[in-house]
């Protein structure tokens, strides 16, 4: 069992993490996930061992850890660059190749040969890892981590820059890597989230403020709501003081229907009905499924396709002179 206990840390950035406690089970595999700048990657990386200690503390952190995120391979492409600056000749490097960049010590070379396969890579064993696009270069990575036989896999954001095959491809192979190994994953994006995931940790401003089994199927649901609204950009769109509706006539009724008629090809569903709602008054309806129910609210609404061939009065408005429902709903007292 791994545990964070009341932990706050700092990383070179001057970004905290306060107070986190956290516990991750065996056989749980976790999702880490909230808005941009939240700490998500910030606190996986707590998990590898980075960030300095200010207060509280872990326990049961393996040592043995597989881990790509894109620090990581910043960290590998800033070792291969600093060769460089060590080389005191005059000759250039061509820097390190791919095969010596995934096959080292930690990895488990049977492991790695096979995805090497599986991630079609072959052709790109002699070139510079440095020379890599962003996606060669993110497999590679993935290949490393999933050849360790590490105690503990840490994918942040392990989908980005893959093609769709490839994304599929990684998708099986994590469903049997979990089956031994756990999984703490990073993800902006809910429908990437693996079938394996069995928990989810929300965090928001430095602080772990949600943890939920993805079992539970309200808990769930409600932080995919809050999720969105936190990634998603919302804006109130500015007053129109130019075409401001008039008032609200309270000794006008709000409602009414006259002579009312809703008919289809076979059927007529409603026939001459006439109905008033005045200000204050609260209306109940009732009746049988398929009597018409929900039809007559979307003609008050504007949402039925036969409200403009009846005589309907909403608001101060005759319906069928042109005004739009957004006119009608935004109608102020």
């Amino acid at each position: 069992m791994m545990q964070l206990h009341h932990l706050s840390v700092e990383f070179d950035e001057g970004f905290q993490l306060n107070n986190i406690n956290w516990q991750i089970e065996q056989h749980q595999h976790w999702l880490i996930t909230g808005a941009n700048g939240a700490g998500k990657s910030a606190l996986a990386a707590v998990l590898a061992g980075y960030g300095e200690i200010l207060a509280g503390s872990t326990s049961g952190l393996p040592s043995n850890i597989g881990w790509v995120s894109f620090e990581a391979q910043a960290e590998l492409i800033q070792a291969e660059l600093k060769k460089d600056d060590a080389d005191i000749t005059d000759v250039i490097s061509l820097g390190t190749p791919v095969s010596e960049i995934i096959f080292t010590n930690e990895i488990n070379p049977s492991t790695a040969t096979g995805l090497i396969r599986k991630f079609k890579l072959e052709y790109l064993l002699d070139r510079a890892f440095r020379k890599l696009s962003t996606g060669e270069s993110r497999k590679v990575m993935l290949i490393r981590a999933l050849s360790c036989d590490a105690d503990l896999l840490i994918l942040d954001e392990p989908f980005d820059g893959l093609d769709s095959a490839t994304h599929a491809m990684l998708q099986n192979h994590l469903a049997e890597v979990v089956k031994h190994t756990p999984v703490v994953m990073v993800l902006n994006r809910f429908d990437e989230i693996p079938q394996f995931i069995s928990h989810i940790a929300y965090v928001e401003q430095g602080q772990l403020r949600y943890q939920i089994a993805c079992a539970d199927a309200q808990a769930y649901d409600e932080l995919k709501q809050l999720l969105h609204l936190k990634t998603t950009a919302l804006k109130v769109p500015a007053a129109d003081t130019d075409n401001l509706t008039p008032a609200l006539n309270l000794q006008q009724p709000l409602v009414t229907l006259t002579n009312i008629c809703v008919k289809y090809t076979d059927m007529v569903l409603i026939n001459g009905l006439d109905w008033t709602i005045e200000p204050n008054q609260h209306w109940q309806l009732s009746g049988p499924n398929g009597s018409g129910k929900t039809a007559l609210l979307s003609l008050i609404t504007g949402d039925h396709p036969q409200c403009y061939t009846n005589d309907i009065f909403v608001f101060g408005y005759q319906r069928g002179n042109g005004e739009s429902i957004w006119q009608i709903k935004r109608k102020r007292r």
